[in-house]
């Protein structure tokens, strides 16, 4: 395709119902975002076999306990069909704040997440001063959506390398700060893909550097770490909180929060839709944070002690590196090409996801979700077939 002419595409794709797409007439692609040509959209796994092993999206292992399954169900067998979701989030707000400590003003509630991510970005896009874009700055590699959601808006995307040990890169960071100046700064600890918490001494040097820019610390994983820093909101008033239930075995609710200043939170809140989390999400999350939490760590423990496990046995395979983890999945070095053992190990009937695609250093590394004890045992059975 020539993007500059913006020509057709030269093959013509099918879609999943096995009609070819209408060729988009070219008054409205006119109209297109030029940054769209450039993005591609997410297109989930196809059809897979029953028995296939999926460690490649950092999903959490079904619950072990009923009592989580039990309490979602309650709360949505009483939540009124006929009637819109409450615009205001009133139980799940109450909910999360007598869970975090955070007070309810601070808290923004999104449809999981990437929501969220868009509605700040949405918000705090006009650009600085003699700028034609907004910036937005993140380390690399870390959580695509950062970089996609800000190319969606229309907002200039900059990328940090970490360091060989997958942490801020202090002083790349702080110069890249200076010479674009973000509007929004997200760094993600626990990072995805490579699992590391970001020291403290680099993140707060990065913090302060971004003083005139909202800086988001991402800690969708933070249940696997230990503590949040979300009591470092007292000492930087330009530091927000980023969280979501969908790493601890609650993905299909889709709910998500960032907590920051309440003056924030109100703007932000201007460019939300009024219904944006349904009722039944609503109800089953503030249901499974109020009254089965315990039931949740419980399972976050068992992630965590088949994370050591399996983190022993896979250093024991020739050929395989783990760096130390905090969240739910492994960031794993592979002698071959990660493509080639990513394709092999799915030959066996067990999914992993590679960064190849990316090149440099990335090329050898695959990121393995923690699952149930049975999965991740035929991931290291696999592996050892792989690695002979």
């Amino acid at each position: 395709m020539n993007r500059g002419g913006r020509t057709e595409p030269e093959s013509v794709e099918v879609s999943e119902h096995g009609r070819a797409p209408r060729a988009l007439n070219d008054s409205l692609r006119a109209l297109l975002r030029p940054e769209l040509a450039d993005l591609k959209a997410y297109v989930p796994e196809g059809a897979m076999a029953p028995d296939t092993v999926k460690l490649d999206a950092n999903e959490a292992p079904a619950a072990s306990s009923p009592v989580i399954r039990e309490t979602i169900a309650r709360a949505i067998e009483r939540v009124p069909l006929e009637r819109y979701p409450d615009a205001r989030a009133t139980e799940l707000r109450d909910a999360v704040a007598a869970r975090t400590g955070a007070a309810p003003d601070d808290l923004f509630f999104g449809t999981g997440s990437d929501e969220v991510i868009a509605l700040v970005l949405n918000a705090l896009a006009r650009p600085r001063e003699k700028l034609p874009q907004a910036v937005v700055l993140s380390p690399t590699p870390t959580f695509v959506m950062y970089r996609v959601t800000a190319r969606a808006h229309g907002l200039k995307s900059a990328d940090v390398p970490l360091d060989a040990k997958w942490d801020l890169e202090t002083s790349s960071m702080t110069r890249g700060i200076e010479l674009l100046r973000p509007n929004v700064v997200f760094i993600a600890s626990p990072n995805n893909p490579t699992g590391n918490r970001m020291s403290e001494a680099r993140l707060a040097e990065v913090i302060e550097a971004a003083d005139d820019a909202l800086v988001v610390l991402d800690e969708a994983y933070i249940d696997y770490a230990g503590g949040s820093l979300r009591a470092w909101r007292s000492k930087y008033p330009h530091l927000a909180i980023l969280r979501t239930l969908s790493k601890v075995g609650l993905a299909a609710l889709r709910v998500g929060w960032l907590e920051a200043d309440a003056e924030l939170v109100r703007e932000l809140d201007k460019g939300r839709q009024p219904f944006n989390v349904s009722a039944t999400s609503q109800a089953a999350a503030a249901a499974v944070v109020r009254d089965a939490w315990s039931a949740v760590e419980d399972e976050v423990a068992c992630v965590v002690r088949e994370r050591s496990r399996v983190t022993t046995e896979l250093s024991r395979v020739p050929g395989f590196t783990v760096t130390p983890s905090d969240a739910n999945f492994l960031w794993v070095r592979t002698e071959k090409p990660a493509h080639d053992v990513v394709e092999q190990l799915a030959s066996r009937g067990v999914l992993v996801r590679s960064f190849h695609a990316a090149g440099g250093r990335l090329a050898h590394q695959i990121r393995v979700s923690i699952g149930a004890a049975k999965d991740n045992d035929r991931f290291l059975d696999a592996v050892r077939d792989v690695s002979r």
